[in-house]
């Protein structure tokens, strides 16, 4: 690890500005095979393991744990999924003071995870949906009040507008991950959008581009493509080969932390978390993805989304 972005992590606990993240919670049934199943195709698996996740969770998570201060604003239900994932929260430092508790059931996730460490998930969102854009615009002060704003696209579209809106009519940056993938943003949403983070994948279907082969890519023309649909900031994640940061027409390559990598599950999440954190301490969008790198590649060395992530020394302490 370069000794600057060694001295931006341990600087991450100093951080001037705090985060809140409006998204979802999930408890994530998790299950480990030697490979992933085929359509219609049934293969045995390990036991069955109840982890904390959801992409809002997992993002206030990792951002909380590198020592930056963040709130999470999202919905558990009354079963006994809530009281664990609120404790699992609880135990990374997130605020969840001003999380709503609502009837019915929390969001959940079924994972499969291979032996190589790629997975599959299917998400059934729960009390999710019904944190609504009047309970985010009634914390429109708090919201004000932090340096940026994580979203994601786990909580109801209407939601995640009012959250953007009302943070970008205060002046805070808002970062948008388009996941799960939604190809036609609307345009409010783009308009109270400062960065946008994407993946291999949703950028070639976002901007149609080939998605055979990334590196193939003109770089250039990507950042006309955004700039165009209406984003002059934003992230590419290329997972074992790194990230490209994009400003202004620019293009930045992000080498990948080389690991063995157990199970990439929360891997993009606390990437964004750890971007965030960046954004939130005064680090350039450029110097956060370099720090993601070597986050992320942290958490794909162990199982689960939230479970793996790790403080700023124990990331450290890794690559030292």
């Amino acid at each position: 690890m370069p000794e600057p972005v060694r001295e931006r992590l341990r600087a991450l606990k100093d951080a001037p500005g705090s985060v809140i993240v409006v998204g979802s919670m999930n408890a994530d049934y998790t299950v480990t095979t030697k490979r992933l199943p085929k359509p219609g195709e049934t293969v045995n698996g390990g036991a069955m393991k109840v982890l904390p996740g959801g992409k809002g969770a997992n993002q206030a998570s990792a951002a909380a744990r590198l020592g930056v201060n963040v709130q999470l604003l999202g919905a558990v239900g009354e079963d006994s999924n809530a009281d664990f994932l609120l404790s699992k929260l609880d135990e990374a430092g997130v605020d969840t003071a001003d999380i709503l508790h609502v009837e019915g059931p929390s969001g959940t996730t079924v994972i499969t995870v291979s032996a190589e460490g790629e997975n599959t998930i299917v998400y059934s969102p729960g009390s999710n949906a019904k944190a609504s854009a009047g309970y985010v615009q009634s914390h429109r002060t708090t919201i004000a009040e932090c340096a940026v704003l994580g979203l994601c696209l786990e909580s109801p579209i209407a939601t995640v507008i009012a959250a953007a809106q009302t943070a970008h009519d205060a002046g805070v940056t808002v970062l948008l991950n388009d996941s799960p993938f939604m190809d036609e943003l609307p345009h409010e949403l783009v308009e109270a959008t400062d960065i946008l983070l994407v993946n291999q994948h949703e950028v070639a279907q976002l901007l149609g581009l080939p998605d055979d082969d990334v590196e193939s890519l003109d770089w250039y023309e990507v950042a006309e493509r955004f700039t165009d649909y209406g984003f002059d900031r934003a992230i590419v994640t290329l997972g074992a080969s790194g990230s490209v940061v994009i400003e202004n027409g620019r293009w930045h390559r992000v080498s990948a932390a080389q690991v063995n990598a157990v199970d990439t599950t929360g891997c993009g999440d606390s990437f964004m978390g750890t971007v965030l954190a960046g954004l939130a301490a005064g680090h350039t969008l450029l110097q956060s993805a370099q720090i993601g790198s070597y986050v992320s590649a942290y958490a794909a060395t162990k199982l689960g989304a939230q479970s793996a992530y790790g403080t700023a020394e124990e990331v450290i302490a890794y690559f030292s």
